[in-house]
């Protein structure tokens, strides 16, 4: 910027440049180019025994604290009372809502619904905040023990990085349930539910979890006398 600022000083000075409103439209330009610096200077198009002259100087305090903050994140608040520690942890806060905010619209797929009635609002609501639940739930319970899952993934999981609810459902979203119908000599039918068998890596994230399939499904009793269930 300083730079730019010459170059128009000696324009001026030398009578290159005479008419004041281009003067001002020159300026004008040089600052709109070089936003993040300039309000490090001030900067005055003033009249002289020469005729216009363009004065220009860096604001020194403005200058300093802007090199004492490079590198540091500043938050700014009214409230007096509290410690820095207390002030970060409410910052903090803040984002965990932003992200929950974030999470509610990708991840879990819950997307604004312009509701009419008052009822479905708080339906709305209520389906939300029980399905974020269950997402706080299970970030939980991936944090509170070590991965286990074996490296390399099989499945395309990038298992390198820290397992994220997102990607452990992307993991076991492959786990299905299957009916085995076998039919009999007396002409009906045995069904069977089954799990399917989960992978190395969908047995260890399971581990990890504390959770264990079961060998069965129980299916609903059907009114036929023409089929069994087992």
């Amino acid at each position: 910027m300083e730079a730019a600022l010459q170059g128009l000083q000696k324009a001026i000075a030398t009578g290159q440049l005479k008419d004041r409103n281009k003067m001002e439209r020159r300026l004008g330009k040089i600052q709109a180019r070089h936003p993040q610096v300039n309000d490090l200077y001030d900067l005055d198009l003033r009249e002289t025994g020469e005729g216009v002259r363009l004065f220009w100087q860096i604001k020194q305090d403005r200058k300093n604290w802007r090199e004492a903050r490079e590198g540091a994140y500043l938050l700014r608040t009214n409230l007096t009372a509290e410690t820095a520690e207390e002030l970060w942890s409410k910052y903090m806060q803040l984002t965990e809502a932003e992200a929950s905010f974030r999470a509610l619209k990708s991840e879990l797929s819950v997307r604004p619904l312009y509701h009419q009635l008052e009822p479905r609002v708080k339906a709305h609501i209520l389906v939300a905040f029980l399905g974020y639940a269950l997402w706080v739930t299970l970030k939980h319970l991936l944090k509170r023990r070590p991965p286990v899952v074996p490296t390399p993934s099989a499945s395309g999981v990038d298992n390198a990085q820290p397992m994220t609810p997102m990607r452990a459902i992307a993991l076991l979203s492959t786990l299905q349930s299957a009916d085995i119908v076998l039919p009999t000599t007396d002409g009906r039918e045995i069904r069977l539910r089954r799990i399917t068998e989960p992978t190395a890596e969908q047995k260890s994230l399971l581990r990890q979890l504390g959770i264990s399939l079961p060998e069965h499904l129980r299916l609903q009793r059907e009114c036929s006398a023409d089929s069994a269930v087992a």
